[in-house]
């Protein structure tokens, strides 16, 4: 990414440029992507080509100024963060659905980013609903936050009694580790580095198949500048503020719903998105 893109993406996110790659800003950052780059599927109902490419991704968050899911904002973000002097590396997950059954490998991208000042931390603009600040790496203890309680604790193991951890193939004698929000985990990481690349696969899955819930709804969610959250499912439009209070209401016609989405979430569409699987949820 060359500095150009860098104070493109930055104005994006109306933050000045940082002098040093420090913990403070890394706040600051995570937070103002959560407030102003959606959380969002829409390409997937529009039928949009999402391609995991450095180049792509910044013209679609940054010159296009859209969102995406995990893949496409937790790789965005981490390629701003590599430029700005953090040592990113990207780490593979698998969210967990009913039942506590584990999705698919590749099923989640989130970050590891060390600072100049303050060790490691979990930086995550990609999953909706989450945690607004990044959480200590190694922190097992729980975390408080606007979007929850966490933790980060070593998992155990998976449906096949299989644990990740010191002495399994290719671990590094790193245990995997499970996110957990208000007692239930989240998702589970595998701690070895993975590049971009590596989650084509899931993010083919999650665009195409019909088994994957983002092709079943649309969504498209951001953090409130008074630290509630904005969602928009369909027609649906959900305000709810920081103290938990909600409003909900069904929008009239097409032309109510591209209004919120230009005005609420600063996204421009010709044409209201269909759902590509309908009559799947559930």
């Amino acid at each position: 990414m060359n500095s150009a893109q860098v104070d493109a993406y930055l104005r994006r996110l109306g933050v000045a440029n940082p002098a040093w790659p420090t913990v403070d800003v890394l706040r600051e950052l995570h937070l103002r992507h959560l407030q102003t780059v959606p959380f969002e599927n829409l390409s997937i109902h529009l039928g949009e080509e999402i391609v995991l490419e450095e180049k792509r991704l910044l013209d679609k968050v940054v010159g296009a100024r859209r969102g995406g899911f995990c893949y496409e904002l937790n790789g965005a973000f981490g390629a701003l963060l590599g430029a700005l002097g953090y040592d990113v590396t990207l780490l593979a997950g698998r969210v967990y659905g009913e039942g506590r059954r584990l999705g698919i490998p590749y099923d989640h991208l989130a970050l590891r980013v060390r600072t100049v000042d303050a060790g490691e931390w979990l930086a995550d603009v990609g999953f909706g609903a989450h945690f607004h600040y990044p959480l200590a790496f190694e922190e097992t203890r729980e975390q408080t936050d606007p979007g929850g309680i966490f933790r980060i604790v070593e998992a155990g193991p998976d449906a096949a009694g299989v644990r990740g951890g010191p002495g399994a193939e290719g671990a590094a004698g790193a245990a995997d580790l499970d996110v957990v929000r208000d007692g239930s985990p989240v998702y589970r990481l595998d701690l070895r580095p993975r590049v971009l690349g590596d989650f084509v696969t899931g993010a083919w899955w999650h665009s195409t198949s019909p088994e994957s819930h983002f092709g079943k709804s649309l969504v498209c969610s951001r953090v409130t500048e008074d630290g509630g959250r904005i969602t928009l499912s369909g027609r649906r439009l959900k305000v709810t503020a920081a103290d938990g209070k909600r409003d909900e209401r069904e929008l009239a016609g097409d032309e109510e719903v591209l209004a919120v989405y230009r005005e609420r979430f600063g996204i421009e569409l010709d044409r209201v998105p269909a759902v590509r699987h309908p009559g799947r949820a559930g």
